[in-house]
């Protein structure tokens, strides 16, 4: 009788302290105030790769569909835009067999980007963003390593958007 009245006692006072300060929780994650659309018009290319801004701009959209926590709209009826710049494209050998031979290449891609608010007000700027892809120099391409950068970024584009941390 005597154990069942302290488990009981623990587990209320567990509860009552993480209620006090924990509030409501959601899985969903936490959204920044305000912001229920977003625009994402095609990001600027100072890179040397031909086509990337195409191929980075439609994978950081698609990123933002499957998130479904923003809505993608035009630039006029957004709450929200997000312009970046590609600043480097390079691919480098990343590792070698014995015969110093390349096995692996690695794509690094490095992007400036901004996030504002309609009225101009910035949520979030970053001037260094990177990601990188890594890809077998015998049974895959560069492209594959380029589309695994790609992944990276809008990942980490629509993270810092979505998600207070």
């Amino acid at each position: 009788m005597v154990l069942r009245r302290e488990r009981f006692l623990a587990a209320a006072i567990i509860l009552a302290l993480s209620s006090l300060g924990c509030g409501v929780y959601s899985f969903s994650g936490s959204m920044r105030s305000g912001m229920k659309s977003i625009a994402v018009p095609v990001f600027e290319n100072k890179s040397v790769e031909y086509g990337i801004a195409e191929e980075l701009t439609a994978g950081v959209v698609d990123r933002f569909v499957s998130d479904n926590t923003l809505k993608v709209v035009p630039r006029a009826k957004a709450d929200v835009v997000l312009e970046a710049t590609i600043q480097s494209y390079e691919r480098v050998a990343y590792t070698y067999d014995e015969n110093d031979q390349v096995q692996e290449y690695k794509v690094n891609i490095s992007v400036a980007a901004r996030l504002a608010k309609s009225d101009g007000e910035v949520v979030w700027e970053d001037g260094s963003l990177t990601a990188f892809g890594i890809y077998k120099a015998d049974a895959e391409t560069e492209d594959e390593g380029k589309s695994r950068a790609i992944e990276k970024i809008a990942e980490d584009m629509v993270n810092r958007t979505v998600r207070d941390w």
